[in-house]
């Protein structure tokens, strides 16, 4: 199963998008685990198959993708992230993941 981790500063402001993206799933008919968390835990979060990272912690893009070099590791367009666009994200998701 495809699991998703949305990751921002203190984690809470992923909390919203997550839920839209979970909806979002289970309208495409999707099985996917979709969880947020804070940047601090992260490694709590693991096994993860991709990253996705609020615009706030863009600079930290870099810096995830060399600590987790086989796990896509991308920051959210902010447009999206600023619509809470559930959809937009997931298929972002699923486009990097090549599902």
């Amino acid at each position: 199963m495809t699991k998703i981790l949305l990751a921002c500063a203190g984690g809470f402001s992923t909390s919203m998008l997550v839920e839209r993206m979970k909806e979002a799933a289970k309208n495409k008919g999707l099985e996917i685990v979709i969880d947020a968390a804070a940047e601090s835990d992260i490694e709590s979060q693991k096994p993860f198959d991709i990253i996705m990272l609020g615009p706030q912690m863009g600079h930290a893009e870099g810096e995830l993708s060399k600590a987790y070099p086989d796990i896509p590791v991308t920051t959210i367009n902010m447009m999206d992230y600023g619509m809470m666009n559930g959809e937009k994200v997931l298929d972002a998701a699923l486009k990097l993941l090549g599902k």
